[in-house]
């Protein structure tokens, strides 16, 4: 085998595959490891990793004799150098890249994922939703950080009397690795979910799946090298057990765990961890909660909305879902409608193979997983009552219950969830959710919070004052929360779809972590460090212009020179202008503006801001243009925007106004023949007091590529 799966006469992987008996001699289907820079093969330690349709064997797993002190060195001494020469945007290009040769690539993906007993819709989730998340943050690394190797925190903080010490807070790429440790539930989507921040920070990966569904992390890794794109040494895999990986890391390493909570626990209390503080973010199964309000009557489309998230999160990945609603928080008064509801939704969910047409639901990932949600049921039907499903057995469409992982959706209710806390603290991982009444608001919030954390609540209600009530009292116990009526359920992304754009964590029982949440997720593989120093130090650090640092003058007019000509810190100064009230009067006529400030002197002088007719302040902003701007045809392509106006002094008739320019920042566009160059305006007036700044943003043509549009 050569990672790609079990394959059939013509090479394509068949829905059922034949049995293969594997043997200690009979390599053909054991799952390789990739390590550095070549794949391993395993010698013995096998563990089978059967088909979910059908309980055959469809591969086997073992990471025995691998050199886990070696894959380490070789990320650090290979994968950091390698990733280091790229900055940001280069990574971020690197991403995009990696994303379009795995969409040409997808139709494999989807045929072996068949075999983790998915759906169409299942495995679109779970593909195409991990490739979007290369795609998201391709984008997101481009326009959201600097075309540079160091990433600002936040604004300079102004520590000195006069301005000559400063202090920026910086973050830099950790001089380690990323142990990236997966969930068998999404494969392919939680591998790219955590590489896509740690590439993007710079930080190489070692990438751990779940054995039960490995096969299908090895196919898309496989294509991960094949396409050429990632650098030596920035992605290595693991096919089996850690071994002692855990207890070579470093404090410049960081773990990143997706599982159950009793799993992340121990891995996070392991000694080394502790010891070494390795960063260790944990994402874990949690009891998350959706909550109906009280005035949602099943006249209302919010009734309808809820039952109808509540039956796709039962069934959507047959339930194996971290976000899956698993106790559904409904008004006393409504438990029966709601009971009857969703169990006539769910009656029409066909269960089966998903090669089937009229297949809805597939299997769970594995005959294990079946035991263990069996058992969890029975563990909450001790103080909870079974309203639909059996969860011994269940009708199949091509397919046999006794030998794939088939279960029956299975919707239960806890009459007392406030006295009864079984279903706030046992997971059944996989189509099954808890019915809780509640009296009040505040006994909903109190059901809600007690799940001890979660990784998403989600509310629905038209009355936007219970809404928020709730919201107040249970937000600190979720990562993430959906509010979803009538207005927003048309385009609402669902209660169980986190996106790379916000935060997947969550508090208590969830992890206490965070991943993804845009950018916020490239930091947790990166060091924020306070760097104190001189502005004309800070700004060759950052590679962006600092208020007070030393200028240069640019050998002629900036708006005269390519993007590649241009530097950080170029600077120039204007000619004076005189503010008249002909001015003032003039831009009142033209722009429509005639508040009483700027037109009645007696007015003006009564606002305690001012001593009497003051200039608008946009007059400034366009008059600044025409002190600073070179109006002939050059490089300057298009001024797109201005960001952090503030007029920080009243501009009197009489006043002097000159412009200080400086360039303070550059991000070239790869292939597109400009940059954005980013330009410092201070306004001054003839006693030295800054009266207007702002950051002025323009494409800038490039003089070594041509310009593409």
């Amino acid at each position: 085998m050569t990672g790609l799966g079990l394959a059939g006469p013509t090479g394509v992987f068949p829905h059922h595959p034949p049995v293969v008996m594997i043997t200690k001699h009979n390599t053909m289907n054991q799952l390789k490891s990739y390590a550095k820079g070549q794949w391993h093969t395993a010698t013995d330690g096998f563990k089978d990793c059967q088909h979910a349709l059908t309980g055959q064997t469809i591969a086997q797993i073992s990471s025995a004799g691998l050199d886990f002190a070696g894959m380490l060195d070789y990320a650090k001494t290979t994968g950091l150098p390698n990733l280091a020469k790229m900055t940001f945007h280069e990574r971020a290009l690197m991403l995009k890249e990696l994303a379009l040769y795995l969409t040409s690539r997808k139709k494999e993906f989807y045929q072996l994922s068949a075999a983790t007993g998915a759906t169409k819709l299942d495995s679109w989730i779970d593909i195409d939703g991990g490739i979007g998340t290369l795609f998201v943050y391709s984008g997101k690394g481009r326009r959201e950080m600097p075309d540079h190797h160091i990433l600002l925190d936040g604004p300079p903080e102004h520590i000195s009397k006069n301005g000559s010490f400063l202090a920026q807070h910086i973050c830099t790429t950790l001089q380690g690795v990323a142990v990236h440790i997966n969930a068998f539930n999404f494969p392919c989507w939680g591998m790219l979910e955590k590489l896509a921040p740690s590439l993007l920070a710079g930080v190489p990966a070692i990438v751990k799946p779940a054995s039960d569904t490995a096969y299908l992390t090895e196919l898309m890794f496989q294509a991960m090298i094949e396409s050429g794109v990632l650098p030596a040494g920035s992605v290595q895999l693991i096919c089996g057990s850690t071994g002692n990986l855990l207890d070579l890391l470093t404090c410049q390493d960081v773990v990143a765990f997706t599982g159950s909570a009793s799993t992340g626990q121990y891995l996070k209390s392991q000694p080394n961890i502790t010891a070494n503080s390795v960063r260790f973010t944990m994402e874990a199964d949690s009891l998350n909660c959706s909550i109906l309000t009280p005035e949602s009557n099943p006249d209302t489309p919010e009734f309808g909305f809820f039952v109808q998230e509540v039956v796709k999160e039962m069934t959507v990945k047959s339930g194996q879902k971290c976000t899956a609603i698993r106790r559904a928080i409904v008004p006393a008064n409504l438990t029966e409608a709601v009971a009857a509801a969703i169990s006539q939704e769910l009656q029409q969910i066909v269960v089966g193979d998903p090669a089937q047409e009229a297949v809805k639901m597939g299997s769970l990932a594995s005959l294990a997983q079946q035991r263990e949600v069996r058992e969890r049921v029975a563990e909450l039907r001790q103080s909870c009552e079974l309203l639909y499903g059996n969860p011994d057995q269940v009708a199949v469409v091509g397919g046999d219950d006794r030998q794939g992982a088939f279960i029956s959706p299975l919707l239960l209710l806890n009459e007392k969830p406030l006295d009864n806390h079984a279903a706030h603290d046992i997971e059944a991982f996989g189509p099954v959710s808890t019915l809780m009444p509640y009296e009040h608001l505040t006994d909903a919030a109190r059901l809600a919070n007690l799940g001890q954390g979660s990784l998403v609540g989600s509310i629905f209600g038209a009355d936007d004052e219970a809404v928020c009530e709730l919201v107040n009292q249970t937000a600190c116990y979720h990562g993430r929360m959906m509010l979803i009526n009538r207005d927003s359920a048309a385009e609402s992304t669902g209660h169980g779809s986190p996106l790379p754009h916000l935060i997947h964590g969550g508090p208590g029982r969830a992890g206490g972590g965070e991943e993804m949440g845009g950018i916020r997720g490239v930091k947790h593989y990166m060091q924020r460090s306070a760097i104190q120093g001189s502005p004309t130090t800070l700004m060759k650090l950052t590679d962006k212009y600092m208020p007070k640092a030393q200028t240069t003058e640019p050998p002629q007019h900036p708006f005269k020179l390519h993007y590649e000509e241009l530097q950080v810190g170029q600077a120039i100064t204007t000619a004076s202008r005189e503010i008249t009230l002909a001015d003032i009067e003039q831009f009142a006529d033209l722009s429509g503006d005639h508040f009483y400030a700027h037109m009645d002197e007696a007015a003006a002088a009564r606002n305690p801001f001012f001593d009497g007719r003051v200039a608008h302040g946009y007059f400034l902003v366009s008059m600044a243009a025409g002190l600073f701007v070179y109006p002939d045809e050059g490089p300057v392509l298009a001024n797109y925007g201005l960001d952090d106006l503030r007029f920080t002094e009243p501009v009197y008739p009489g006043d002097l106004i000159t412009i200080q320019l400086t360039c303070k920042q550059k991000s070239y566009r790869r292939g597109k023949g400009y940059g954005e160059v980013r330009w410092d305006l201070q306004a001054s007036n003839q006693d030295g007091e800054v009266v207007a700044g702002y950051d002025i943003l323009t494409m800038v043509a490039s003089n070594t590529e041509p310009f593409a549009e």
